[in-house]
């Protein structure tokens, strides 16, 4: 089953449509599993949140970093490796798994979509559309919330440490996770995106995101197949794209994954690799010419075929004996254009036949050629 990678502006109601994907495919999955049987499918949501990753790894502000440590942006490259070991962990056939995060950086993208194409699973983009100024409307009041809700203390009771602070037991307090809205279990009416109370960005770390976020293509391999959400989209509209998403991903649309054809094992079973079988049957055919032609030169020369194949391959010799030197040099020429991979796909029960018919012709062409 596929990776669905969403991707925004920050702010932009990513996580809400997450979650609102997570529950439609869920419900999806219900509807096709057999009654008293296990999930046809898994389903995993991760994002920064369920990584216990902040926001402000992703700040490279100018103000807050030095020059250097923001050319090196470790705390970024960190979070990164951390969300591509979650994803590698569970990603496979039988699992779905929705990428929840800004994922903003096209190179991020894909070296998502080359891990789901090594599992031999489809990947998908979920774009959630949404304009500047209201995701900056969203984080500004996120941090509005966030100082309104910080306690004020005065400066007596700033010194003094309470009961539980971590002067006095030793510890650092940790935050609560932020409170995230309930899935819905209604998709008939899902709820629209808004401005949970998610953690915010700050102002600098905000802007620069803006600056730095790539826009997926879907004319690149890696961007398609591409959906996308906007804030305005109705309960309708989104369950009509979950619909699609669905069908591309599991449906009557979802094709196969096919891997490259450089990372195939090829069968070594009938006779080693493509370059292996090449060397061997050239070479047998060179000797076998040279124990087969008469004396003065000239004639034929049959070879038998190999795997089965019915009939003699016939190598017709030019009026003067043919000597090794010249075989070899015809032989090595013929390596030489074959050795790149041409018919690497026949390596197998019929590599072998199709090698030596190839070599016989190359052969008869240059004996008459070269008289």
């Amino acid at each position: 089953m596929p990776l669905i990678i969403i991707t925004g502006l920050p702010s932009s109601g990513k996580s809400t449509r997450a979650q609102q994907l997570h529950a439609y495919l869920a419900e999806r999955i219900a509807a096709v599993t057999p009654p008293n049987s296990p999930p046809k499918y898994r389903l995993h949501l991760i994002s920064d949140q369920t990584q216990g990753i902040s926001r402000a790894v992703y700040d490279l502000s100018p103000e807050h970093l030095p020059a250097h440590v923001r050319s090196a942006n470790a705390s970024e490259k960190d979070a990164r490796a951390a969300l591509y070991g979650a994803v590698k962990r569970v990603l496979s056939p039988r699992d779905i798994v929705v990428l929840d995060g800004m994922n903003y950086i096209k190179g991020w993208r894909y070296q998502l979509f080359c891990e789901a194409k090594n599992m031999s699973t489809p990947s998908a983009v979920l774009q959630i559309g949404c304009s500047v100024d209201r995701a900056r409307e969203v984080n500004e009041a996120r941090l509005a919330r966030r100082a309104a809700a910080a306690p004020t203390l005065s400066p007596t009771e700033t010194s003094r440490p309470t009961e539980n602070s971590p002067s006095s037991t030793g510890t650092e307090e940790t935050n609560p996770p932020p409170t995230q809205d309930p899935i819905t279990t209604d998709n008939n009416n899902p709820p629209p995106p808004d401005d949970n109370d998610d953690e915010p960005y700050s102002p600098s770390n905000w802007t620069n995101l803006v600056f730095r976020y790539e826009e997926p293509n879907p004319m690149t391999r890696w961007d398609s197949p591409l959906f996308t959400l906007i804030w305005d989209d109705s309960p309708a509209q989104t369950r009509s794209t979950f619909a699609a998403l669905w069908d591309v991903i599991a449906g009557a649309a979802a094709k196969p994954i096919r891997p490259n054809q450089s990372t195939i094992q090829r069968d070594k079973d009938p006779g080693g690799d493509y370059l292996y079988v090449l060397e061997r049957e050239t070479q047998d055919i060179v000797k076998k010419i040279l124990e087969g032609q008469s004396a003065e030169g000239g004639g034929e020369v049959a070879l038998a075929r190999v795997n089965g194949r019915e009939g003699e391959l016939v190598v017709e010799l030019p009026g003067r004996k043919v000597g090794l030197p010249q075989l070899q040099r015809y032989r090595r020429a013929f390596v030489a254009l074959n050795r790149g991979g041409i018919g690497l796909e026949a390596v197998g029960k019929l590599a072998a036949g199709r090698l030596r018919e190839s070599f016989v012709g190359y052969l008869n062409d240059a004996f008459e050629r070269d008289g």
